[in-house]
C-alpha cells in the first residue's frame, strides 16, 4: 500500500522556507506493502522487504566561463538541491545524479560540480551524461566517480545504471578536435549531432547482470537518455532502445527513471514504466515538431502537456515518486504552475496524468 508523502513532512525542519520551494529535487519512495500488528514484527525480524526512500537530483550543466568563474545560475540551482536533500525527512537511504554535471565536460566544470555534491550528507551513485563525456570520453569522469555503467542491490530491489549516450565510433572520429566532438553533441537542435545509444558491449554486459536476477525482484534503472524513442530531432532518443528493452521484458515490476529531456513525460512500453526527472538547471519545451513528426514517433501511452516555457524556472521543481509494485506514481511540485501527479492506473495499464486528461476531455467536449 502507499504511503503519502506531504512536502511539508520533508521541509518541516527545513530553515530554508519559502524559498526551498524551487528546489528540484526528485524523491523517490519504494513501497513494497504495509504489514500491520505482528506480521510487521515477524517482517521485521526476518528481514523482510522494507519501504525506503532516495531521493534524485539530475541535468546541473555547470559552465565554466572562465578561470574559477562559472554560470551562477547553474551552480545555485545545484547548490540548493544538495542543501535540501540533506534536510530530507525522512533521510533518504541515497541519492542518485541523474547526468549532464558538466555542459562541456572540462575538469574544470566537473571538479567544480564533484565540489558541490561533496557537500550531500548521503551516498551518492552516479549517470553519465552526454555532457559529461564527448569531451574525453569519459575519462575524468571514471576518475571522479567510477565505472560509467554498474548494478547494485538495495532492499530487495535490483538497480541497474547504465551509460546509455554513446553512439558511432565513426562519427566520434570524424572531428578535428575533441572540443569540437564536444560542441557538436552538446547542441540540442544539431543536425550534425548523432543518435544515442547503448551499444553492444553494455548489452552484453546487462545480460548477463540480469541473468542473475530473479525475475520476480523489482528491477529500477537508470540512464540519462529514455531507452525509448521520443523525438529524434532533439536526441531524446536511444537508438538501440528496443534491444534494451527486451532484455528486460522477462521481468515483472521494471521502472526506467532518466534525466537529459528537462521537462515531465511519462509512458508505457510493455512491462515497463518510464518516468523522466526534473533538471536544476533549465526547464526545455516540448518540440512543437512532435505533431508533425509521426514518422519518427512511437505512439506515447496519454498525451503530455507541459509547463510554461516563458517561466525561467518552470518544470524545474520537485518530484516525489512512489514505486508500488514496481510502477511509479510521480507527484510534481512545480514553482510556476499547477502541481500534477502521474500515477500508473490498473486498469488501464498506463501511467495517466489524470487531473490534466480530465480538463483535456472536458475542453474537447465543450467544443
Amino acid at each position: 500500500m502507499s504511503r503519502d508523502i506531504s512536502r511539508r513532512t520533508f521541509l518541516g525542519r527545513s530553515a530554508l522556507g519559502a524559498a526551498a520551494a524551487l528546489l528540484p529535487v526528485t524523491l523517490v519512495n519504494v513501497v513494497f506493502g504495509q504489514k500491520k500488528g505482528g506480521a510487521a514484527q515477524k517482517a521485521k525480524a526476518a528481514g523482510d522487504k522494507t519501504d525506503f526512500t532516495f531521493a534524485y537530483i539530475s541535468d546541473a550543466h555547470i559552465q565554466q566561463i572562465s578561470g574559477n568563474k562559472f554560470v551562477r545560475n547553474w551552480d545555485q540551482g545545484l547548490k540548493r538541491a544538495v542543501a535540501e536533500a540533506n534536510l530530507l525527512i525522512p533521510r533518504p537511504d541515497f541519492v542518485m545524479f541523474g547526468g549532464d554535471l558538466g555542459q562541456l565536460g572540462k575538469k574544470e566544470e566537473l571538479d567544480h560540480g564533484a565540489e558541490i555534491m561533496s557537500a550531500c550528507k548521503y551516498k551518492t551513485h552516479y549517470v553519465m551524461g552526454e555532457h559529461d563525456f564527448y569531451l574525453d570520453m569519459g575519462a575524468c569522469w571514471e576518475k571522479l566517480f567510477g565505472k560509467q555503467y554498474y548494478s547494485f542491490d538495495h532492499k530487495g530491489v535490483h538497480f541497474i545504471v547504465l551509460n546509455s549516450i554513446l553512439t558511432y565510433d565513426s562519427w566520434n572520429k570524424k572531428w578535428p578536435s575533441a572540443m569540437e566532438r564536444m560542441v557538436q553533441m552538446a547542441g540540442l537542435d544539431n543536425p550534425l549531432g548523432s543518435p544515442f545509444m547503448v551499444g553492444e558491449a553494455q548489452r552484453k554486459w546487462l545480460a548477463a547482470d540480469l541473468a542473475k536476477v530473479d525475475k520476480n525482484v523489482p528491477v529500477i534503472l537508470f540512464s540519462h537518455s529514455p531507452i525509448q524513442k521520443i523525438y529524434k530531432g532533439w536526441n531524446f532518443w536511444t537508438e538501440d532502445a528496443e534491444k534494451v528493452q527486451a532484455l528486460l521484458k522477462p521481468f515483472k515490476k521494471v521502472t526506467v527513471i532518466y534525466g537529459h529531456v528537462h521537462q515531465i513525460q511519462y509512458n508505457q512500453i510493455g512491462n515497463i514504466s518510464f518516468n523522466s526527472v526534473m533538471a536544476t538547471a533549465w526547464p526545455w519545451p516540448y518540440p512543437q515538431s512532435y505533431a508533425l513528426a509521426k514518422s519518427s514517433l512511437p505512439v506515447l501511452t496519454v498525451p503530455m502537456n507541459r509547463a510554461d516555457p516563458f517561466f525561467e524556472r518552470d518544470a524545474t521543481g520537485w518530484q516525489f515518486i512512489d514505486v508500488n509494485s514496481g510502477k511509479v506514481a510521480a507527484n510534481y511540485l512545480l514553482t510556476d504552475n499547477e502541481n500534477r501527479t502521474v500515477k500508473y492506473n490498473r486498469k488501464t495499464g498506463r501511467p495517466e496524468d489524470v487531473k490534466y486528461q480530465n480538463k483535456r476531455t472536458a475542453a474537447q467536449e465543450h467544443y
